[in-house]
């Protein structure tokens, strides 16, 4: 193994273990806390949350952990062999920010406030250096207008879908097709791919979401439990905008292979 290669191994299990972290304590304390068993709220000491032991109580630590860590390592190698546009270090610090947003709107369905204000800031710099000032001011505007237009289509769905459950005897719940989390999500998303490449992150986001929501439907037809569950089906958008714009940052000449010019 090149010598060399020790940076990116080292910066990528830090951004792998801060992925984690954060992920763990923000949805629930909103700030940087100790870490606790997310199953019986015991506090683990930094030895045993850093080695992945099991808590006092005997729960188990999430498999999302081990999966974080070596995908968050080799997304470190290679953009260290195939630097982006803004460069290694740069490209480090987005990653992680990526990382910590996908994993809590997976979990959680939250977007926080805390990972929008980083996110926006960062996404001026990353912004600024990639495409410049006036399309990366551009960009988050777009972002933001489109993104306001799916949501208030998103409230009248949702509308539709409360009558719908309360026509069939179901109890109505605060689910949203998508959510204010996601108008900023996308906005900040706007500032780090600019205008008008903003468009196009968000289509192949919407066509990737959309993949996965076909096979999930298919998976409920197949097992015969669509009926049941069709109105109870949501998406959460946000990890797939943001796979849509890691793509394009990273590995932009898939993209055009997709999509020539």
């Amino acid at each position: 193994m090149s010598i060399t290669l020790i940076v990116p191994i080292l910066l990528g299990c830090i951004a792998g273990y801060l992925i984690n972290y954060l992920a763990d304590v923000l949805p629930f304390t909103r700030r940087l806390s100790q870490p606790a068993c997310l199953q019986c709220d015991a506090p683990f000491t930094w030895k045993d949350y850093l080695i992945f032991r099991p808590c006092k109580n005997g729960h188990s630590r999430k498999v999302r952990l081990w999966i974080v860590l070596i995908t968050i390592l080799s997304a470190s190698v290679y953009t260290w062999i195939n630097p982006p546009k803004i460069e290694y270090l740069l490209g480090m610090i987005l990653i992680t920010y990526f990382g910590v947003v996908f994993v809590i709107d997976m979990e959680h369905r939250l977007i926080l406030h805390p990972t929008s204000i980083f996110g926006s800031l960062l996404g001026l710099i990353v912004g600024t250096v990639s495409h410049g000032i006036k399309d990366t001011l551009w960009g988050g505007l777009g972002g933001l207008l489109i993104m306001l237009a799916f949501y208030y289509f998103g409230v009248f769905f949702t509308r539709i879908r409360t009558k719908r459950m309360l026509a069939m005897g179901q109890e109505v719940d605060d689910e949203e097709a998508l959510g204010a989390g996601d108008v900023i999500l996308v906005t900040v998303l706007g500032l780090i791919l600019g205008w008008p490449l903003i468009w196009f992150g968000l289509l192949l986001g919407i066509l990737l979401g959309g993949f996965f929501s076909l096979l999930l439907i298919l998976w409920l037809v197949a097992t015969r439990k669509y009926e049941k569950n069709a109105l109870m089906l949501f998406i959460p958008y946000g990890p797939y905008f943001i796979i849509s714009a890691f793509l394009i940052i990273y590995f932009p000449k898939l993209i055009q292979m997709i999509v020539p010019g």
